[in-house]
């Protein structure tokens, strides 16, 4: 067994990992539970499979056809948007959802039904999903789609990997003139000016989010900047950017893992205070290509690293407008004061398009997401009182993002799980899934609690 971690490096399990090379092949015959396994950039446990087998996907990773005419492109669960975007934006086609790494695979991308800066105007990944085939550990094989085994299409779409293997599918991209956003910046005083410019702005952009000072309190709390932005007209095609505007690929890397004294209260707020202010107040417009605009961390291989080897902690959720203002309130300032500051916090909104999957995250609102760095028990304390507020607001926390949610929160959030555990392959199982379930009584306890991985309490008591 090896020694592994998600995007977050917490938890940290034993399991062991099995590639795979065709997508005709059958399933490997293994012992205990299977999960499918692409570049691992969920933040928690729902990619880690403690005492278990991770069938890693990056072999399946070759085109099967692409219609330049209509933007359909069919590909193997392995391809990654990466490489889906390395086809498709030289010849005038896009992502139509994109979260906010390009490497991820397809098949991660339907499991955690991604979304991304358009979600008021585009749903999410999964309702552009055409169809696909799935494989379960009894030999069969399924293509679902809305129309054709539409149950087992709206269990996987969100399904976390839990239904069966995802070989191949097939997406719908958008059209683009070309790879350039006309991008604003605009900067927001407090949380409530944030409430206000967001929902304006997504009547004139397809693209919102704001970057957060977690750190400014009173009159300032949720002060930030405010990026909105459009794909550009066809008047500037084959417009030379300077280079600074370009695609920027991989070009830093954080060589080894910070010391954790390098984030503190003074090194973020010095941080936030020059980040903020650098736009001198007022509102700022460029033509930016899509790469920095979609994927600013991408540029930075290993940026996980900065969190130091115990990793972080993210904790996004998104709450109703009803609620919105008295429960992100309540999140920043319980951030602020408790001594964690995240050193990366984003503020969406997010609209009342409904996704097809069942287990689906967004939801008509506004979400947050905060990255902790891991100090132990004072974390995961902080990130469990965060989802209680969430859950007393009737909002949602985001299973690609968690480590602490608790199973009654579970259920509280995805009102279909009873349902969904029908669809859930008997052979096929996470540490995220055991943890929700822990009368399931997970064989790979002592592996999983040995490594730091969370345990409910439920699950203890029984020891």
């Amino acid at each position: 067994m090896k020694s592994l971690e998600s995007w977050g490096r917490y938890p940290r399990v034993e399991q062991r990992t099995q590639a795979l090379t065709w997508r005709s092949d059958a399933l490997p015959e293994v012992s205990g539970p299977v999960l499918p396994h692409g570049l691992g950039r969920s933040y928690g446990d729902s990619c880690l499979n403690g005492g278990g087998t991770l069938l890693l996907t990056s072999g399946l990773d070759r085109f099967i056809d692409f219609d330049p005419a209509t933007g359909i492109v069919r590909c193997e669960a392995g391809v990654s948007l990466d490489m889906i975007l390395r086809l498709g934006a030289p010849r005038g086609w896009f992502l139509p959802v994109t979260p906010g790494t390009k490497f991820v695979t397809v098949g991660g991308a339907i499991a955690n039904d991604v979304h991304g800066k358009n979600h008021h105007c585009a749903g999410t990944f999964g309702r552009y999903v055409r169809r696909f085939e799935l494989v379960r550990s009894d030999g069969s094989r399924r293509i679902c789609s809305p129309d054709e085994n539409p149950d087992w299409y709206g269990a996987t779409i969100g399904g976390l990997g839990l239904t069966g293997l995802i070989t191949w599918a097939e997406v719908q991209l958008k059209p683009i003139s070309n790879p350039y956003v006309l991008q604003e910046t605009v900067p927001l005083a407090n949380l409530d000016e944030f409430l206000v410019v967001a929902r304006e702005s997504e009547a004139d952009h397809q693209f919102t989010m704001a970057w957060v000072d977690c750190l400014a309190r009173g009159k300032k709390l949720g002060r930030g900047l405010l990026y909105r932005g459009n794909f550009a007209p066809p008047q500037f095609d084959g417009l030379p950017l300077a280079k600074s505007h370009l695609s920027h690929g991989i070009g830093l890397a954080v060589p080894m893992d910070m010391p954790s004294f390098c984030l503190n209260r003074l090194t973020v707020s010095a941080f936030n205070w020059l980040y903020f202010h650098r736009q001198n107040g007022k509102p700022k417009q460029r033509l930016t290509h899509y790469d920095p605009f979609f994927y600013p961390l991408d540029a930075i291989y290993g940026w996980n690293r900065i969190y130091g080897s115990r990793g972080f902690l993210q904790f996004q959720c998104v709450v109703p407008y009803s609620t919105a203002r008295d429960a992100l309130r309540d999140i920043l300032e319980r951030s602020s004061r408790g001594g964690l500051p995240s050193f990366l916090s984003v503020l969406k909104t997010f609209g009342d398009i409904p996704s097809p999957g069942w287990l689906s995250f967004p939801r008509k609102g506004v979400t947050l997401a905060m990255d902790f760095a891991n100090r132990g028990e004072k974390t995961y304390r902080l990130v469990e009182e965060l989802d209680r507020v969430t859950r007393e607001a009737g909002g949602a926390v985001y299973p690609a993002k968690d480590a602490r949610m608790s199973p009654e929160s579970f259920a509280a959030y995805f009102p279909r799980h009873t349902e969904f555990a029908g669809y859930v392959d008997p052979a096929f199982s996470s540490s995220f899934w055991r943890r929700m379930h822990p009368v399931s009584l997970p064989f790979s306890l002592e592996s999983e609690r040995a490594l730091g991985a969370p345990q409910p309490q439920s699950v203890l008591a029984l020891r």
